[in-house]
Protein backbone atom coordinates (compact mmCIF):
# COMPACT_ATOMS: atom_id res chain seq x y z
CA UNK A 1 0.00 0.00 0.00
CA UNK A 2 1.45 3.73 -0.80
CA UNK A 3 1.92 5.83 1.71
CA UNK A 4 -1.22 8.26 0.98
CA UNK A 5 -4.20 5.24 -0.95
CA UNK A 6 -7.49 5.76 -1.59
CA UNK A 7 -10.36 3.68 -2.56
CA UNK A 8 -13.49 4.53 -4.00
CA UNK A 9 -16.66 3.86 -1.74
CA UNK A 10 -19.33 2.49 -4.52
CA UNK A 11 -21.20 0.92 -2.28
CA UNK A 12 -22.15 4.07 -0.64
CA UNK A 13 -24.76 6.64 -1.65
CA UNK A 14 -26.54 10.21 -0.39
CA UNK A 15 -29.28 12.10 0.73
CA UNK A 16 -29.15 15.99 0.69
CA UNK A 17 -31.50 17.38 2.94
CA UNK A 18 -32.55 20.81 2.39
CA UNK A 19 -34.93 23.32 3.75
CA UNK A 20 -35.34 25.83 6.73
CA UNK A 21 -35.99 22.68 8.97
CA UNK A 22 -33.58 20.49 8.23
CA UNK A 23 -31.48 20.99 11.35
CA UNK A 24 -34.04 20.41 13.65
CA UNK A 25 -36.16 17.69 11.72
CA UNK A 26 -32.20 15.55 11.74
CA UNK A 27 -31.56 16.71 15.43
CA UNK A 28 -34.78 14.79 16.74
CA UNK A 29 -34.10 11.30 14.98
CA UNK A 30 -30.11 10.88 15.41
CA UNK A 31 -28.06 9.71 17.93
CA UNK A 32 -25.33 12.29 17.51
CA UNK A 33 -25.41 16.55 17.46
CA UNK A 34 -26.49 18.02 14.74
CA UNK A 35 -25.23 21.31 15.69
CA UNK A 36 -21.51 20.23 15.31
CA UNK A 37 -22.22 19.80 11.33
CA UNK A 38 -20.61 23.17 9.41
CA UNK A 39 -18.35 24.16 7.08
CA UNK A 40 -15.46 22.42 9.08
CA UNK A 41 -17.16 19.95 10.71
CA UNK A 42 -18.33 16.37 9.71
CA UNK A 43 -19.88 13.38 12.05
CA UNK A 44 -20.71 10.23 11.95
CA UNK A 45 -24.33 8.95 13.26
CA UNK A 46 -26.72 6.39 13.81
CA UNK A 47 -30.56 6.05 13.09
CA UNK A 48 -32.17 3.87 15.87
CA UNK A 49 -35.51 2.37 16.05
CA UNK A 50 -37.67 3.42 19.13
CA UNK A 51 -36.39 0.90 21.33
CA UNK A 52 -33.05 1.91 20.87
CA UNK A 53 -32.14 -1.01 18.32
CA UNK A 54 -29.54 -0.09 14.98
CA UNK A 55 -31.43 0.86 11.92
CA UNK A 56 -28.71 3.05 9.49
CA UNK A 57 -25.65 5.06 10.17
CA UNK A 58 -24.03 7.74 8.05
CA UNK A 59 -21.74 10.55 7.66
CA UNK A 60 -23.11 14.06 7.93
CA UNK A 61 -21.20 16.47 5.98
CA UNK A 62 -22.27 19.97 4.39
CA UNK A 63 -21.79 21.66 1.33
CA UNK A 64 -23.06 25.03 0.58
CA UNK A 65 -26.98 24.90 2.00
CA UNK A 66 -27.46 21.63 2.09
CA UNK A 67 -26.62 18.74 4.67
CA UNK A 68 -25.53 15.24 2.65
CA UNK A 69 -25.92 11.72 4.48
CA UNK A 70 -23.18 9.74 3.34
CA UNK A 71 -25.05 6.14 4.16
CA UNK A 72 -25.30 2.28 2.35
CA UNK A 73 -26.34 2.91 -1.21
CA UNK A 74 -28.20 -0.55 -1.31
CA UNK A 75 -30.24 0.47 1.80
CA UNK A 76 -30.36 4.23 0.77
CA UNK A 77 -34.49 3.87 0.01
CA UNK A 78 -35.52 2.36 3.23
CA UNK A 79 -33.26 5.29 5.20
CA UNK A 80 -35.22 7.88 3.16
CA UNK A 81 -38.65 6.09 3.56
CA UNK A 82 -37.85 6.22 6.95
CA UNK A 83 -36.65 9.40 7.64
CA UNK A 84 -40.04 10.87 5.30
CA UNK A 85 -42.24 9.06 8.23
CA UNK A 86 -41.36 11.84 10.39
CA UNK A 87 -41.04 14.44 8.28
CA UNK A 88 -44.77 15.90 8.77
CA UNK A 89 -45.33 19.27 8.08
CA UNK A 90 -41.21 20.25 8.25
CA UNK A 91 -39.99 22.42 5.95
CA UNK A 92 -37.66 19.62 4.82
CA UNK A 93 -36.58 17.81 1.09
CA UNK A 94 -34.92 14.39 0.71
CA UNK A 95 -33.61 13.67 -2.37
CA UNK A 96 -30.91 11.29 -3.65
CA UNK A 97 -27.65 12.89 -4.81
CA UNK A 98 -25.95 9.26 -5.28
CA UNK A 99 -25.68 9.64 -8.69
CA UNK A 100 -23.76 13.18 -8.17
CA UNK A 101 -21.40 12.45 -5.89
CA UNK A 102 -18.85 9.43 -4.68
CA UNK A 103 -17.78 8.63 -1.54
CA UNK A 104 -13.74 8.02 -0.72
CA UNK A 105 -11.69 6.85 1.79
CA UNK A 106 -8.51 7.80 1.91
CA UNK A 107 -6.12 6.22 4.30
CA UNK A 108 -2.33 5.80 5.08
CA UNK A 109 0.28 7.99 7.00
CA UNK A 110 -0.45 11.52 7.35
CA UNK A 111 -3.38 11.32 4.76
CA UNK A 112 -5.30 14.43 6.34
CA UNK A 113 -2.44 16.12 6.64
CA UNK A 114 -1.70 16.14 2.88
CA UNK A 115 -4.69 18.44 2.67
CA UNK A 116 -3.54 20.61 5.68
CA UNK A 117 -6.32 19.08 8.24
CA UNK A 118 -5.50 18.43 11.80
CA UNK A 119 -5.49 14.88 13.59
CA UNK A 120 -9.12 16.26 15.11
CA UNK A 121 -11.84 13.61 13.70
CA UNK A 122 -14.34 15.34 11.88
CA UNK A 123 -12.31 18.41 10.69
CA UNK A 124 -13.87 19.41 7.35
CA UNK A 125 -12.37 21.57 3.97
CA UNK A 126 -13.72 22.33 1.17
CA UNK A 127 -12.21 19.99 -1.94
CA UNK A 128 -12.39 19.70 -5.53
CA UNK A 129 -16.17 20.72 -5.34
CA UNK A 130 -17.08 18.72 -2.71
CA UNK A 131 -15.84 18.35 0.94
CA UNK A 132 -12.92 16.09 2.34
CA UNK A 133 -12.53 15.61 6.35
CA UNK A 134 -10.91 13.43 9.15
CA UNK A 135 -12.87 10.39 9.82
CA UNK A 136 -14.87 11.57 12.43
CA UNK A 137 -14.75 8.20 14.21
CA UNK A 138 -11.42 7.77 14.85
CA UNK A 139 -8.22 10.24 13.06
CA UNK A 140 -6.24 6.76 12.75
CA UNK A 141 -8.76 6.14 10.05
CA UNK A 142 -7.24 8.81 7.84
CA UNK A 143 -9.92 10.58 5.64
CA UNK A 144 -12.87 10.60 3.92
CA UNK A 145 -14.11 12.17 1.10
CA UNK A 146 -17.63 13.48 -0.60
CA UNK A 147 -16.29 14.57 -4.34
CA UNK A 148 -18.44 15.08 -8.12
CA UNK A 149 -18.69 11.52 -8.93
CA UNK A 150 -17.15 12.35 -12.22
CA UNK A 151 -14.15 13.74 -11.16
CA UNK A 152 -13.14 12.29 -7.94
CA UNK A 153 -10.52 9.83 -9.45
CA UNK A 154 -8.37 13.17 -10.89
CA UNK A 155 -8.93 14.93 -8.20
CA UNK A 156 -7.53 12.62 -5.88
CA UNK A 157 -4.22 11.33 -8.12
CA UNK A 158 -3.57 15.19 -8.80
CA UNK A 159 -3.24 15.13 -4.54
CA UNK A 160 -0.73 12.25 -4.67
CA UNK A 161 -2.79 9.44 -3.97
CA UNK A 162 -2.55 5.95 -5.52
CA UNK A 163 -5.93 3.80 -5.90
CA UNK A 164 -5.49 1.16 -3.57
CA UNK A 165 -8.76 -0.80 -4.03
CA UNK A 166 -11.62 -1.39 -2.06
CA UNK A 167 -10.40 -4.47 -0.91
CA UNK A 168 -7.19 -3.09 0.83
CA UNK A 169 -9.89 -0.41 2.65
CA UNK A 170 -11.42 -3.22 3.84
CA UNK A 171 -8.22 -5.12 5.25
CA UNK A 172 -7.55 -1.89 6.89
CA UNK A 173 -10.58 -0.70 8.70
CA UNK A 174 -10.94 -4.25 10.06
CA UNK A 175 -7.66 -4.06 11.35
CA UNK A 176 -8.72 -0.81 13.43
CA UNK A 177 -11.93 -3.05 14.73
CA UNK A 178 -14.28 -0.01 12.49
CA UNK A 179 -17.64 -1.79 11.33
CA UNK A 180 -19.18 -0.77 8.14
CA UNK A 181 -23.35 -0.55 8.41
CA UNK A 182 -24.94 -3.54 8.11
CA UNK A 183 -22.92 -5.90 7.35
CA UNK A 184 -21.32 -5.38 10.40
CA UNK A 185 -24.09 -4.28 13.09
CA UNK A 186 -27.57 -6.78 12.92
CA UNK A 187 -30.06 -4.43 11.53
CA UNK A 188 -33.51 -3.99 14.87
CA UNK A 189 -31.12 -6.14 17.02
CA UNK A 190 -27.96 -4.52 18.17
CA UNK A 191 -27.37 -1.53 19.92
CA UNK A 192 -25.19 1.37 19.53
CA UNK A 193 -22.67 1.04 22.48
CA UNK A 194 -22.38 -3.22 21.53
CA UNK A 195 -20.28 -1.61 18.49
CA UNK A 196 -18.24 1.54 19.82
CA UNK A 197 -20.48 4.23 19.11
CA UNK A 198 -19.59 5.96 22.13
CA UNK A 199 -15.78 5.83 21.83
CA UNK A 200 -16.02 6.32 17.88
CA UNK A 201 -17.89 9.82 18.32
CA UNK A 202 -21.21 8.40 16.89
CA UNK A 203 -23.34 9.58 19.53
CA UNK A 204 -23.72 12.64 22.18
CA UNK A 205 -24.90 11.83 25.24
CA UNK A 206 -25.49 15.58 25.91
CA UNK A 207 -28.12 16.51 23.54
CA UNK A 208 -31.74 16.64 23.52
CA UNK A 209 -34.21 13.64 22.98
CA UNK A 210 -33.90 11.14 19.52
CA UNK A 211 -35.63 8.48 18.24
CA UNK A 212 -33.90 4.96 20.14
CA UNK A 213 -32.19 7.86 23.11
CA UNK A 214 -33.64 6.06 26.36
CA UNK A 215 -32.50 2.77 26.19
CA UNK A 216 -29.01 4.10 24.54
CA UNK A 217 -28.65 6.53 27.77
CA UNK A 218 -29.83 3.59 29.93
CA UNK A 219 -27.47 1.22 28.84
CA UNK A 220 -24.57 3.53 29.18
CA UNK A 221 -25.49 4.41 32.78
CA UNK A 222 -25.93 1.60 33.71
CA UNK A 223 -23.19 0.08 32.25
CA UNK A 224 -24.94 -3.40 31.13
CA UNK A 225 -23.09 -4.16 27.57
CA UNK A 226 -22.46 -7.51 27.90
CA UNK A 227 -21.30 -7.68 23.90
CA UNK A 228 -18.95 -5.79 21.44
CA UNK A 229 -17.92 -5.70 18.45
CA UNK A 230 -13.95 -6.93 17.73
CA UNK A 231 -11.56 -7.04 15.38
CA UNK A 232 -10.62 -11.23 14.97
CA UNK A 233 -7.26 -12.99 13.59
CA UNK A 234 -8.88 -15.81 11.51
CA UNK A 235 -6.58 -19.09 10.77
CA UNK A 236 -8.56 -21.22 8.81
CA UNK A 237 -11.41 -20.29 5.87
CA UNK A 238 -13.06 -17.03 6.34
CA UNK A 239 -16.30 -17.87 8.19
CA UNK A 240 -19.62 -16.56 6.75
CA UNK A 241 -21.45 -13.50 8.17
CA UNK A 242 -23.68 -14.90 11.54
CA UNK A 243 -21.45 -17.91 11.81
CA UNK A 244 -22.09 -19.20 15.66
CA UNK A 245 -18.46 -18.77 17.35
CA UNK A 246 -17.71 -21.07 19.85
CA UNK A 247 -15.48 -21.79 23.26
CA UNK A 248 -15.40 -24.99 24.69
CA UNK A 249 -19.54 -26.13 23.16
CA UNK A 250 -20.80 -23.02 24.10
CA UNK A 251 -21.82 -20.07 21.49
CA UNK A 252 -20.09 -16.94 22.41
CA UNK A 253 -20.18 -14.58 19.46
CA UNK A 254 -21.01 -14.29 16.20
CA UNK A 255 -19.02 -13.37 12.75
CA UNK A 256 -19.92 -10.64 11.09
CA UNK A 257 -17.73 -9.14 7.95
CA UNK A 258 -14.13 -10.37 7.03
CA UNK A 259 -11.60 -10.24 4.35
CA UNK A 260 -8.87 -13.19 4.14
CA UNK A 261 -7.67 -13.43 7.59
CA UNK A 262 -8.99 -10.61 8.97
CA UNK A 263 -12.47 -9.99 10.89
CA UNK A 264 -15.10 -8.47 13.03
CA UNK A 265 -17.24 -10.64 15.33
CA UNK A 266 -19.77 -9.36 17.64
CA UNK A 267 -18.20 -11.76 21.67
CA UNK A 268 -19.86 -11.92 24.67
CA UNK A 269 -17.32 -10.10 26.99
CA UNK A 270 -17.70 -12.55 29.69
CA UNK A 271 -15.99 -15.29 27.71
CA UNK A 272 -12.67 -13.13 26.64
CA UNK A 273 -10.74 -14.05 29.90
CA UNK A 274 -12.63 -16.95 30.63
CA UNK A 275 -11.34 -18.64 27.32
CA UNK A 276 -7.27 -17.59 28.28
CA UNK A 277 -6.96 -20.30 30.97
CA UNK A 278 -9.18 -22.62 30.13
CA UNK A 279 -7.39 -23.66 27.28
CA UNK A 280 -9.93 -23.58 24.48
CA UNK A 281 -9.92 -21.96 21.45
CA UNK A 282 -12.70 -19.59 19.93
CA UNK A 283 -13.89 -21.49 16.40
CA UNK A 284 -16.08 -20.76 13.48
CA UNK A 285 -16.83 -23.16 10.84
CA UNK A 286 -13.67 -24.73 10.79
CA UNK A 287 -11.61 -21.37 11.44
CA UNK A 288 -9.54 -20.56 14.94
CA UNK A 289 -10.57 -16.76 15.93
CA UNK A 290 -7.85 -14.43 18.08
CA UNK A 291 -10.04 -11.75 19.48
CA UNK A 292 -8.04 -8.51 19.55
CA UNK A 293 -9.41 -5.33 21.86
CA UNK A 294 -8.76 -2.39 19.88
CA UNK A 295 -6.77 0.25 20.99
CA UNK A 296 -9.79 2.78 21.04
CA UNK A 297 -12.24 0.84 23.05
CA UNK A 298 -12.76 1.26 26.69
CA UNK A 299 -14.00 -2.14 27.58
Amino acid sequence: MAETSYALLEDRGFIAVEGEDALTFLQGLISNDIEKVGAGRAIHAAFLTPQGKYLHDFFVVQMEDALFLDCEAARLDDLRRRLSMYRLRAKVALDDASDTFTAAALFGENAGAAFGLGAEPGTALAFAGGVIYVDPRLAAAGARAVLPAAAARQALADAGFEDAGRETYDVFRLRLGLPDGSRDMAVEKDLLLESGFEELNGVDFEKGCYMGQELTARTKHRGIVKKRLMPVDIDGPLPATGTPILCGGKKVGEMRSGHGAKGLALMRLEYLDKASGTGHDFTADGARLTPRKPDWAAF
